[in-house]
């Protein structure tokens, strides 16, 4: 388990862009119970993170189309919030840094990270808006 003190500028990063932070498991459940879009990030410390998944995340609610609901838990930190949030988006194995984006509680879009890692945030975020376009 990481420290807060450490985990708390990452997480900021989130919540200034419009984020809710989900800490259990309940919490996971009742905002994917909602109607319309969900997107989750599974935050993480970690560089492409950091690098690549926040500010991709990020750069997609410039999009025409976003999510009705943004939400994200933090990897290594928030284990109830995050184990919840790791089944709804099964078949997909476990992963973090990590983005799914739901709709009416069914996992519609998935972005892993090996597709995170080593990539521009600009194609990260392009990836997330053709789900937009499709889904919300």
């Amino acid at each position: 388990m990481y420290p807060e003190e450490l985990v708390a500028p990452m997480r900021q990063d989130l919540a200034v862009a419009g984020f809710q932070e989900l800490y259990t498991s309940e919490e996971v459940s009742n905002a994917l119970k909602k109607e319309g879009t969900t997107l989750v990030v599974v935050n993480s410390v970690c560089g492409c993170a950091a690098a690549n998944a926040r500010p991709a995340a990020k750069l997609s609610l410039q999009n025409g189309s976003t999510p009705d609901n943004l939400v994200t838990v933090f990897a290594g930190v928030d284990i109830e919030a995050v184990n919840t949030a790791r089944e709804a988006m099964i078949p997909f194995p476990p992963s973090s840094p990590s983005m799914a984006l739901f709709k009416d509680g069914e996992l519609v879009h998935m972005i892993e990270r090996h597709h995170i890692e080593g990539r521009p945030a600009e194609m990260i975020a392009e990836n997330l808006m053709e789900a937009y376009n499709e889904h919300c």
